[in-house]
């Protein structure tokens, strides 16, 4: 099977406890990575700067045309305290070009503007199954840099998951995290995903599921809702269950911050998922709106 993401890679600097590490990521990283571990091949479509090891891609057996730019790779300084986090941006590649992609999924996880409204349009037209993490569609920069989320005019028509926490689909719709969740759907999305920091929830219909994940010492958060996004999609294309798609997605995140890891070294081996992925199945909760 095969899946195409749509985002840029990065260049970040993590600091935590006052440490700094240089790392690549972003979604194209993140979400790719981790689709290599469920055994999809992946077409990445992205751009990168002479900056960024693209020999790391091809390592992991991830394709990717047309990817290099004269600008430099959009970088970010990131510093975490817990589950906040505090993004600025150091510097932003060119826009992705759209590329049509004959593919099982398509993963639309912008992280700063660079899939225009058109692209985004087209990558709509010509997916069979689309996830949508609208981070990269909200974000803005102040007058220092830093990354504040601003309301947008989002057309979610013809997409068929998307996954937002409370701060981001407050930029989008209103209410209540049901109300929101609600009114997402209401958008023609059949599954929503709300994810609040150790609280994960999925409407399907008229029902919300949700699971709790264990609250223990979170250290680097980079890239877990990546990880997060590539992990339900992987398993809803080949499980054709939204309910293990949602176990393995809360198991790969667990796994994620288990590990204790930094940057893409957190992106955790399939066994490790789907030991944790059983073990939420049986904790899993639903209620009815």
């Amino acid at each position: 099977m095969k899946l195409a993401i749509f985002s840029h890679c990065a260049m970040d600097t993590i600091t935590i406890n006052n440490y700094n590490y240089e790392q690549i990521g972003g979604p194209a990283c993140y979400c790719g990575i981790t689709a290599r571990q469920f055994k999809f091949d992946v077409d990445l479509i992205t751009k990168f700067g002479s900056d960024f090891p693209k020999q790391y891609l091809s390592e992991h057996k991830i394709n990717f045309v047309n990817s290099e730019s004269e600008k430099s790779t959009t970088k970010f300084t990131i510093s975490i305290n817990g589950s906040d986090r505090t993004l600025k941006l150091e510097n932003e590649c060119e826009s992705i070009d759209y590329s049509s992609v004959d593919a099982d999924g398509h993963i639309v996880n912008p992280i700063y503007h660079e899939i225009s409204d058109d692209t985004f349009r087209k990558i709509k037209s010509d997916s069979n199954f689309l996830f949508v993490d609208p981070q990269g569609f909200l974000r803005q920069k102040d007058s220092q840099n830093y990354i504040v989320l601003k309301n947008t005019n989002l057309d979610l028509s013809n997409v068929n998951a998307i996954k937002v926490n409370p701060e981001e689909a407050q930029q989008i719709v209103n209410g209540s995290h049901d109300e929101m969740m609600l009114a997402l759907q209401k958008k023609g999305i059949e599954y929503v995903l709300l994810t609040n920091k150790t609280d994960v929830s999925l409407l399907v219909k008229d029902k919300i599921y949700s699971i709790i994940l264990p609250n223990k010492q979170i250290h680097d958060t980079t890239g877990i809702g990546d990880i997060f996004c590539s992990a339900f999609c992987c398993t809803m294309l080949k499980e054709k269950d939204f309910l293990w798609a949602l176990c393995f997605a809360g198991g790969a995140v667990q796994a994620a911050l288990d590990s204790k890891s930094v940057g893409l070294q957190k992106i955790p081996r399939k066994g490790i998922i789907q030991t944790n992925a059983s073990y939420f199945y049986n904790l899993l909760k639903f209620r009815d709106l």
